[in-house]
């Protein structure tokens, strides 16, 4: 996926980066760079959004329980889908 514009960190790699992003297991610098690429590009803040909400629902209903994987998988695939459609 891209806008079309240019970013100092491409639209791909921040897509690619954000569940780490989200974990909070990025170092201070790239955490910077994905904020400053997200306040610049709407399309990556959309796709953003939906992977947090769909994350924070997980997490709510799962509680402390590990994720099933067929459901991580799923999820990931429609993550995936999505993608692919907003890219064309």
């Amino acid at each position: 996926m891209s806008c079309g514009n240019h970013h100092d960190t491409p639209c791909s790699e921040v897509l690619d980066r954000v569940y780490t992003y989200l974990d909070g297991e990025l170092n201070s610098d790239r955490i910077a760079e994905i904020r400053k690429h997200l306040d610049e590009c709407s399309p990556c803040l959309e796709e953003y959004g939906l992977e947090e909400a769909v994350k924070r629902l997980v997490a709510k209903h799962c509680g402390c329980d590990p994720v099933p994987q067929d459901l991580r998988s799923k999820v990931l695939t429609r993550i995936e889908q999505v993608r692919a459609e907003m890219a064309d």
